[in-house]
């Protein structure tokens, strides 16, 4: 297996909803965009699959130690070996995967986050930066779409961690702000234990509406000029909105389950974009 069947095989096998955004692309920036997201999942998984903390820990250094490598000329990983070629030409600076890299370390070191201001710097590291790249390889030509880039990280972050609640509870971590909790007195043992309640519905209404109002932020930022080019994005921003009113829909039963839309329906959704132009 090449480099490039590896990456292909790594985004395909995971399921995402950004597999769907890719599949519009021409075929140069679709394997620029699959070959990082292979490198998004590759440190993801190691916190993800993680038994022991400390061999997480190794794993990602070796990969900080990987990406350094690789930008000083010699990649020995096949997502990197795929990724390199393509760097230069769309912008793909190391600061970015060692960002992503340093928001999954947080993850080792983190299982609780005090305030919202403290869990953004995280979405920053994990979505942002992500964000930042992807515009770049999908053709940004505007330095504001950096920022519409950033913030629709953080809402589509937000989506994740409202979607995965239960299921991040099952690894020790809750990622909803400890004083937010506190504001609508849910306790940490109720969602580690799936407790639902009228608290728990409130505290989720809440982080929904946050959600929401950065999809609209993210937007309003959006230069017109790039509003082509940057429709991978408009189409994660669809997905990802389905998904969230899929779950407010559904009264936020995400302790016990993870709630998802079907292939068909991603589909759909991402090619309403395509054609159409806008969400």
């Amino acid at each position: 297996m090449n480099p490039e069947q590896y990456v292909q095989q790594k985004a395909a096998a995971s399921g995402s909803s950004f597999y769907y955004a890719f599949l519009f692309l021409p075929k140069p920036r679709r394997a620029a965009i699959t070959a990082f997201y292979a490198f998004c999942r590759e440190v993801d998984d190691v916190v993800d699959d993680m038994v022991d903390a400390s061999v997480a820990a190794t794993k990602l250094a070796w990969w900080q130690g990987e990406v350094a490598k690789a930008y000083a000329g010699t990649p020995t990983h096949p997502v990197m070996q795929a990724l390199m070629p393509l760097a230069a030409i769309y912008g793909i600076e190391q600061r970015h995967l060692q960002a992503v890299i340093e928001g999954c370390q947080m993850d080792l070191e983190q299982t609780r986050y005090l305030d919202y201001p403290n869990l953004q710097r995280y979405c920053h590291l994990v979505a942002g930066e992500v964000g930042e790249v992807a515009a770049r390889i999908f053709g940004q030509s505007d330095p504001q779409t950096t920022a519409y880039a950033h913030k629709l990280g953080q809402a589509l972050q937000l989506t994740n961690i409202i979607r995965d609640v239960g299921e991040d509870a099952m690894r020790g971590r809750i990622y909803l702000p400890v004083n937010e909790l506190q504001q609508f007195d849910v306790k940490a043992h109720e969602i580690l234990k799936r407790s639902y309640s009228d608290r728990f519905t409130a505290l989720m209404q809440f982080q929904a509406k946050r959600a929401q109002s950065l999809y609209d932020e993210a937007l309003a930022l959006l230069p017109a000029a790039d509003r082509r080019a940057q429709k991978p994005g408009l189409m994660m921003a669809s997905i990802y909105r389905a998904l969230l009113s899929e779950i407010e829909r559904d009264n936020f039963q995400v302790l016990h389950q993870r709630v998802s839309l079907t292939p068909l329906r991603k589909l759909w959704l991402a090619w309403k974009v395509q054609a159409l132009g806008h969400l």
